[in-house]
């Protein structure tokens, strides 16, 4: 917490699918003061009253009751929001003259009535209200502008790349957003996500379950984490012990491109392939009976929680890949092509900047070397930042009139 006096304060937000991280800063250095975090803070996902609450938690965590009346801005970067003007006055209602409302040329007003950036304004406007903190403006922007934001020298144009429990490209031009490809939620979209490499790990397990899939150690490894019994598993070791570790095209044997691309993760044929032809002994220790209990069990679990929690489930796929498991490689591979795809689709420029962020792109993601090739093969420049806390900071100092060059000090 700031044992500073008389200074100004801002505060940024990263509120992301898993988590929201609020930061409190000096306006006039940017130097951080105090931070904390709270529970998923989607705007679109997130029923209000509990974004309400992450948000007022991470908020009244990072800013002690002795500071709240210094805070003179705020600016929340949400997944499932577009953005829009900061919000003038201490009223945190979002309201603003409507000539100068973000959004595509020939539709004015577009972001500011996005539902995502309505439902973050008004969990926002509560959570400040509920804490006793009134700042003269307040903003909202996507999570990704936020995180584009947070690389060095608070960049204005480039690409962004998030890959985290949703996923989701887009062009920046002046702070804002003016293309976006794919972030169209766990529905219809976020492929090459958290989210999609776990629901691609079930989908493997039910495959190798119901015999259309190979063998694979993530039936036995989500059975595990999804907490069936450990009898229904038994025999279910999958390609572990069976199959022989064997090189394809790319980084360390298992993330090649171009024509070893699989068809869809978990997927049957396009991951056999990837077999050495023994992998039917695995299955058959696996009895009937089991397998079918093994689904009977399975299903029923896993739809009582909700969608996104299978991202959870992403980091299993990872290790198995690391155990050389052909199946789980061809997930991780075709997340990387449709992430790659994603970026293609925003018609990139040699020499352009893009900065990737998202649990699977940091330094030890299942994604960030193998990506990184790829984008670097586009003639990109790659930077990465681990969240958009510091740009959400640098986006309330620039809105409050101080320089953001300094943004994220400490």
């Amino acid at each position: 917490m700031s044992n500073e006096s008389n200074q100004d304060l801002v505060v940024g937000l990263d509120a992301g699918g898993t988590r929201t991280r609020a930061v409190l800063a000096s306006a006039a250095t940017g130097r951080t003061l105090g931070e904390a975090a709270a529970g998923p803070g989607n705007a679109l996902t997130v029923p209000l009253s509990q974004l309400t609450g992450h948000l007022a938690e991470a908020i009244g965590g990072a800013v002690s009751e002795r500071d709240r009346g210094r805070v003179v801005a705020v600016v929340g970067g949400f997944a499932g929001a577009a953005s829009g003007p900061p919000a003038a006055g201490s009223s945190a209602e979002g309201s603003a003259d409507p000539s100068e409302l973000s959004g595509p040329p020939d539709l004015p007003g577009f972001s500011d009535r996005d539902p995502g950036r309505l439902n973050a304004l008004a969990a926002l406007a509560e959570a400040l209200r509920r804490l006793g903190v009134a700042p003269r403006t307040v903003g909202v922007s996507s999570d990704i502008e936020a995180a584009f934001a947070s690389a060095p020298g608070t960049p204005a144009d480039g690409l962004a790349l998030v890959a985290g429990t949703g996923a989701a490209a887009t062009r920046i031009s002046g702070r804002r957003c003016t293309v976006s490809v794919d972030g169209d939620g766990w529905l219809l979209g976020d492929e090459g996500s958290g989210f999609w490499i776990g629901r691609g790990a079930v989908r493997a397990a039910l495959r190798m379950a119901d015999g259309r899939g190979d063998p694979t150690t993530l039936a036995r490894s989500v059975g595990l984490a999804l907490g069936l019994p450990a009898d229904l598993l038994e025999g279910a070791e999958g390609v572990e012990g069976v199959y022989e570790a064997h090189e394809v095209d790319g980084i360390d044997g298992v993330y090649g491109g171009g024509a070893g691309a699989v068809e869809g993760a978990g997927g049957a044929g396009a991951l056999r392939r990837y077999g050495s032809g023994r992998g039917a002994a695995g299955a058959a220790r696996w009895s009937r009976a089991r397998r079918e209990a093994f689904r009977t069990r399975l299903l029923p679990t896993v739809m009582a929680q909700p969608p996104v929690a299978l991202a959870r489930l992403a980091p299993l796929v990872a290790e198995a890949a690391r155990r050389k498991d052909p199946v789980a490689t061809a997930i991780l591979r075709e997340a990387v092509d449709h992430l790659t795809a994603a970026v293609r689709a925003l018609d990139p420029r040699p020499g352009e900047r893009i900065v990737v962020t998202g649990g699977l792109l940091g330094p030890d993601g299942p994604l960030a070397a193998p990506l990184t090739g790829r984008l670097e093969g586009l003639g990109l420049t790659v930077d990465r930042v681990a969240d958009g806390c510091r740009g959400a900071v640098a986006l309330a100092r620039l809105g409050h009139g101080s320089p953001s060059h300094s943004a994220g000090t400490s």
